[in-house]
């Protein structure tokens, strides 16, 4: 079990080397040892919550084992290069390696340069507790006791070659961590806590999903007051425990690290040294030292995705919601068949994710493929094809809307009997044109570890006046069958697919709402919210036979992958009444009152 390593982030900015020195130098000889004996049954790496980078302060879904990795600081760097030497040692040797990513942990013990036993030993001093800029940056705390006990859970039911982040849904705040101490102590954090320059980066917050590790019977077990109590009276009762912690109890301890030198320094020196060369017994070596803190960093990388399907639904719909979220984009403007054009879409937009929302499928129907059948490969199998192979070149995640219409109900997946379709299921559909391509692309994009491929059926948005909608089509013909199916509510999911691109999600899901429901189920919802005159006429598939070219396909999508992914994910029927008719319900009854 790796625990060792440099840890504080105060120290990485001015001892960057001696971080990945310890960090990653150390834990590859450790790798190496224990590849080396070939008698390890598992090697728990310990790493850490900032290799994610910041998270947005308004999200309320936390960075999952998925997630990207954007260090933002010295020390996670150190740390996020240390999983991949790990990772590696995984698949290149089959060491049997698992990953942990934990939040803050605090209690007795800690060595006081981290923030809650530095303020109860300045508290303790009677003196001021320095916050970094306003104290507004939020952090989650577990305390020890508890994360010993994820750790046991880990090494006796984690799984080899998987990630576990050990979190909190708990978060706080510097400054409510200081005034609860001040609490604690009966000091006035009016005239106790003191605000002093921030950090040259200061990440606003870390938030983890922790589901994972709760799967395996992990909880958090010690609340925040009991744990800060428990704190606090150690340290009361030890307080000489650490020895001489002067250095550590700066607003900014800082070691500055040149060969035969080291030296604490809280910030105040005006350091504008940037070499230095000094004797050392393998003769002259030169280091760069870091200059002050108030040198500019690098911000957090920002997203910017290509978007391919401007004239499309979805594609339209994705624009907007890159608006609302203030991300910035651009449509494509190559189409999807010339490989040159693409590639210079992406040299000229810079993009750090590619949404593929273009594809045929037929005009008004999938019946158009059945007499274009070459129109329909160019776009639907080369032109994504294409599109896959040059992000892959560029290192680039490719976010592709697919279809789950490859699949119909059979003896394994009967109709109503909740049994659906995977995403390692075949296809088993091929009555149109249109599903052939679909599942022929699939199978041969598959081979591209690049790609996130989203399964949509049967599109449903509360935009009721669009033809393309689900709901639109089946209220305006003028006879429906009646078959449940799995179908995908755009005002739910489409933001979703946006996070499973922050979070780097690839390989095949099945994107829709858990459940199904039946075209007579969406009309008597139709009837109830919008249009309370409202009435259809049913006809068998073999009736339905007799007016469309192609057959239609029918089935049931597993979507419990998804559904662990995004545990707020709702129903179909949940679905349908939040985002659709109860928001068109509202304009309905809006306008019948006029």
């Amino acid at each position: 079990m790796h625990f060792a390593a440099q840890t504080h982030v105060d120290n990485s900015f001015g001892n960057s080397f001696e971080f990945t020195k310890n960090n990653i130098y150390g834990t590859h000889v450790l790798l190496e040892a224990c590849k080396v004996t070939g008698q390890i049954r598992r090697f728990i790496h310990v790493s850490t919550d900032e290799v994610y980078g910041e998270t947005d302060e308004d999200a309320i879904v936390g960075n999952h084992e998925a997630s990207q990795l954007l260090p933002t600081n010295p020390y996670s760097a150190t740390k996020a290069g240390a999983e991949m030497l790990v990772m590696a040692y995984g698949r290149s040797y089959g060491l049997p390696v698992i990953t942990t990513r934990g939040n803050n942990v605090y209690g007795p013990n800690q060595f006081p340069e981290k923030l809650i036993p530095k303020f109860i030993l300045l508290a303790m001093r009677g003196q001021p507790l320095p916050i970094h800029g306003d104290g507004s940056n939020v952090r989650s705390y577990l305390y020890c006791e508890d994360v010993a006990e994820a750790f046991e859970v880990v090494l006796h039911r984690g799984e080899v070659g998987h990630v576990y982040n050990i979190g909190t849904k708990k978060e706080r705040r510097v400054i409510d961590v200081a005034k609860d101490i001040c609490k604690l102590f009966s000091l006035d954090p009016n005239t106790v806590i003191k605000s002093v320059e921030n950090r040259p980066f200061n990440d606003q917050r870390y938030f983890l999903e922790d589901q994972k590790l709760k799967n395996l019977g992990w909880s958090e077990r010690t609340t925040w007051e009991e744990g800060l109590k428990k704190t606090m009276e150690w340290y009361t009762s030890n307080p000489d425990w650490w020895g001489d912690v002067t250095g550590a109890l700066l607003p900014h301890p800082r070691m500055l690290m040149m060969p035969g030198t080291e030296r604490q320094f809280d910030g105040s020196e005006n350091i504008t040294v940037t070499t230095a060369n000094v004797s050392s017994n393998s003769g002259q070596s030169r280091m760069v030292v870091p200059v002050s803190r108030s040198s500019s960093f690098a911000q957090k990388p920002s997203l910017k995705f290509l978007i391919y399907g401007r004239t499309g639904w979805i594609g339209g719909l994705l624009g907007k919601i890159c608006e609302k979220q203030g991300i910035a984009f651009e449509y494509g403007k190559g189409r999807l068949e010339e490989r040159s054009q693409l590639l210079a879409d992406i040299l000229n937009v810079k993009p750090t994710h590619v949404f593929n929302a273009a594809g045929v499928t037929g005009r008004p129907n999938v019946d158009w493929c059945e007499s274009h059948k070459r129109e329909t490969i160019r776009t639907n199998v080369v032109g994504t094809l294409n599109l896959a192979d040059i992000c892959r070149e560029q290192g680039l995640l490719m976010m592709n809307f697919a279809t789950g219409c490859i699949f119909e109900y059979d003896a394994e997946h009967p109709e109503g009997s909740g049994i659906g379709f995977k995403e390692e299921d075949k296809p088993n559909f091929t009555g149109s044109f249109y599903s052939k391509t679909k599942a022929m692309v699939e199978e041969l994009v598959s081979e591209y570890d690049n790609v996130c491929t989203l399964r949509v059926r049967m599109p449903i948005s509360s935009d009721l006046s669009n033809p393309r909608n689900f709901i639109t089509k089946i209220s305006r013909y003028s006879k429906v069958v009646n078959i449940p199916n799995s179908m995908t509510v755009l005002d739910e999911l489409l933001p979703i697919s946006v996070e499973m691109a922050k979070r780097n999600c690839r390989g095949i899901w099945n994107f829709t709402n858990p459940g199904v429901v039946s075209h007579n189920e969406i009309l008597q919802m139709y009837k109830s919210y919008i249009d309370p005159d409202f009435k259809w006429v049913n006809f068998t598939l073999e009736e339905q036979a007799k007016v469309i070219v192609a057959p239609r396909s029918n089935n049931e999508l597993d979507a419990s992958k998804l559904k662990k992914e995004f545990s707020d994910l709702l129903s179909i029927k949940d679905s349908l009444i939040k985002y659709v008719f109860e928001p068109n319900k509202k304009v309905s009854a809006g306008r019948a009152a006029n």
